[in-house]
């Protein structure tokens, strides 16, 4: 019997492994699962600067928040990421990616060539959003100028460096359900939990996060580490924001100020750039909805 042992060690190794490889596969969405519409530029335009995109991919440096030519770096405890060109270029940007392969990037963390994308990418908020939303996202950045010149690589130490590894992460931390709203909640209400947490990804910086890199779910928007490494973001529920009133929340999402008239800094100064191109029903609604978040 002992001398089965290895043999039998090695069998549960290999049913292991096979067993992570199927459920780590990458996903995808199908051509054919995206019935033909037209797209509502109008809506994607809305998408666009709620969803930050310009602060992450617009070309650092220049006022120019529809030229999405990248080089931001995101810096974390696993490595710094460099946000890539998604400008419309034929070969640099996104210009030759289907728009199943948007939505499948956007959705599913998963890039045209088949490998898992690194969740510093916030699909993992992205996932509620709409599919015809991401679709009307992708027919609007189409119509932006592109822009040439690649992205350097990420700067990520081994064994984070490993795509296949982010199946297991996928794995434990990605639902893929999107956003449902609440019917006891306000159509308002419900229209800023959308924005907030599809969308808008407030939680990706107002969050801690575990030994993984993934949000502490019982902590949610309870503060978190600055994207740029130095620093963090505060806590945006009741325990922090008990003072300010719906009005005032939705102010700061258009003018920077906050209620003591003091400016706000650091990354939140590019996120107000971008909520302050909302509608003031928008800013409204997601001024709501924060507002509603009770202490962690």
């Amino acid at each position: 019997m002992i001398r089965k042992l290895p043999v039998l060690a090695a069998v549960c190794a290999v049913m292991g492994f096979l067993a992570f490889w199927i459920l780590t596969i990458p996903k995808t969405v199908l051509a054919s699962a995206l019935p033909a519409r037209t797209a509502d530029l109008t809506n994607g335009r809305t998408m666009f600067f709620a969803g930050g995109c310009a602060g992450c991919h617009a070309v650092p440096k220049q006022d120019d928040p529809t030229k999405l030519g990248g080089g931001v770096a995101l810096r974390s405890p696993f490595g710094t990421f460099y946000a890539p060109n998604i400008s419309p270029d034929q070969d640099d940007g996104i210009g030759k990616w289907t728009e199943a392969q948007f939505v499948t990037a956007m959705t599913k963390g998963t890039s045209p060539a088949g490998e898992h994308l690194f969740p510093a990418f916030p699909y993992p908020s992205y996932q509620r959003m709409m599919r015809d939303d991401v679709r009307d996202l992708f027919a609007f950045i189409k119509t932006l100028p592109p822009v040439r010149g690649r992205v350097r690589g990420h700067d990520v130490p081994f064994p984070f460096n490993v795509r296949f590894l982010i199946g297991g992460w996928k794995f434990l931390f990605l639902d893929g359900r999107e956003f449902k709203p609440e019917p006891a909640q306000s159509p308002e209400w419900n229209r800023g939990a959308y924005l907030v947490n599809g969308p808008g990804h407030c939680a990706e910086c107002h969050s801690p996060r575990n030994a993984l890199g993934a949000i502490i779910e019982s902590k949610r928007f309870a503060g978190g580490p600055s994207p740029s490494g130095q620093g963090g973001t505060p806590d945006i529920t009741q325990r922090k924001l008990a003072n300010w009133t719906a009005e005032d929340i939705a102010l700061m999402l258009e003018d920077a100020q906050t209620p003591d008239a003091g400016p706000v800094g650091g990354e939140m100064a590019e996120v107000v750039r971008n909520t302050a191109q909302l509608s003031k029903e928008d800013r409204q609604a997601m001024a709501i909805y924060i507002k509603s978040l009770q202490p962690r």
